[in-house]
């Protein structure tokens, strides 16, 4: 079995980056949190929008929250509150703690307004920091790794190029013991006969059958007769027609193993090889259940190009079109228009699997490089009241 280096946590996950995140647990605190991280510019602000006034989703957002602190990525956490909202601070702390990592909160409110809390933070942060970086990283065998999937800015060749090449990395983690997430559930409808077939037992092939009809008819009562065309103006421009030639093209990313688990936005794996997660088709929504899954990595395939990364996991940036590629050399990690030129499909799939090699070593990523990191944006879909 293969080797990668990285970062025991108490909690036996392994990370592939060294991360200390301040993270706020109400919109309200990043202010303060955004003070703390110009100050630090080592530390990794989480910013997100949320944490008050939607009481319905207000569990899912908490869980995934916390799961953002456990995950193996980060070594250390700070929570930043301000004191009267509804996730609070310290709920999130100790949610986080249970991972055994270092994790302390403090509330605006309590601590005295923005400037006295910024310094608190800031001497938290510098403390965490210095500890940090004494951890040392060590060999692990490959099934310690979970990779995400992901694509955004599709277009006509990515079904052809890109995904399936992608495809040929999951299988290959996959046999290596490793873990891959499959999600964006409305790019999956009109596939659900094919993943059914994947499914490791019927009771997974029911899971994905009502995932997907679930996604349908959500798109169905948003849409109405619209619904066969959800895709976006760039998918368009880009050649697609319909939902379905997007969903075929979108599933090929995660290989051809068999599907063992199927689990909620944001929720953990249990079990190791394919796993689809229950998200959304947008890619920022999607991405932070995807590393709330516990993705040390995310590949994320594009047709149209699409430069953005993630705060706390690497992305992996794979082009459909050698055009496209050209264009944004400086966001895209891997051309996999070569194929049209005629580099056969399964080596453009073991320079991927190289590159993959190198970021789980190290390797920053262009995104990382460019300092693309995105936002945690929280999947919502109920009014707020």
């Amino acid at each position: 079995m293969e080797t990668f280096f990285g970062y025991e946590r108490l909690d036996g996950s392994v990370g592939i980056r060294n991360y200390v995140a301040v993270m706020p647990s109400v919109a309200c605190a990043n202010g303060v949190v955004a003070a703390i991280a110009r100050a630090v510019p080592d530390a990794v602000p989480l910013y997100h929008t949320h944490g008050c006034g939607r009481g319905v989703e207000a569990t899912m957002h908490a869980n995934v929250l916390a799961n953002l602190g456990k995950h193996p990525n980060v070594a250390a956490v700070l929570v930043v509150g301000l004191g009267c909202e509804l996730i609070k601070a310290e709920n999130l702390a100790v949610a986080i703690g249970t991972s055994n990592k270092p994790v302390e909160y403090f509330n605006i409110q309590d601590t005295g307004g923005t400037k006295r809390s910024t310094a608190y933070g800031i001497g938290i942060i510098r403390r965490m920091l210095a500890d940090a970086t004494q951890l040392k990283r060590r060999r692990f065998p490959m099934d310690r790794i979970i990779m995400g999937l992901q694509c955004g800015g599709s277009d006509a060749f990515s079904g052809v190029t890109a995904n399936p090449s992608v495809g040929l990395v999951s299988d290959w983690l996959v046999d290596q013991g490793g873990t891959v997430i499959l999600t964006e559930n409305t790019e999956m409808i009109g596939t659900s006969h094919i993943l059914e077939r994947r499914a490791c037992n019927p009771e997974i092939a029911g899971k994905i059958a009502k995932m997907i009809a679930d996604a349908e008819q959500l798109t169905h009562d948003l849409m109405g007769p619209l619904a066969p065309f959800v895709i976006s103006p760039g998918n368009m421009d880009g050649g697609m027609t319909s939902i379905r030639e997007k969903s075929l093209g979108c599933i090929v990313k995660a290989g051809s193993r068999p599907i063992n688990e199927v689990i909620s936005y944001g929720e953990v794996p249990t079990r190791k090889g394919v796993v689809l997660l229950d998200g959304p088709g947008y890619d920022m929504e999607s991405m932070t259940g995807v590393a709330a899954a516990g993705s040390q990595l995310m590949i994320f395939t594009t047709g149209r190009g699409n430069p953005i990364g993630y705060p706390i996991v690497p992305v992996l940036k794979v082009a459909s079109t050698s055009r496209m590629y050209e264009q944004m050399g400086d966001d895209m990690d891997i051309n996999a228009g070569v194929i049209l030129d005629g580099t056969p499909m399964q080596e453009v799939g073991q320079r991927i699997t190289d590159m993959v090699k190198q970021v789980l070593d190290g390797e920053l990523t262009k995104a990382e490089i460019n300092q693309q990191e995105g936002i945690v944006c929280l999947y919502t879909l109920h009014p707020a009241f």
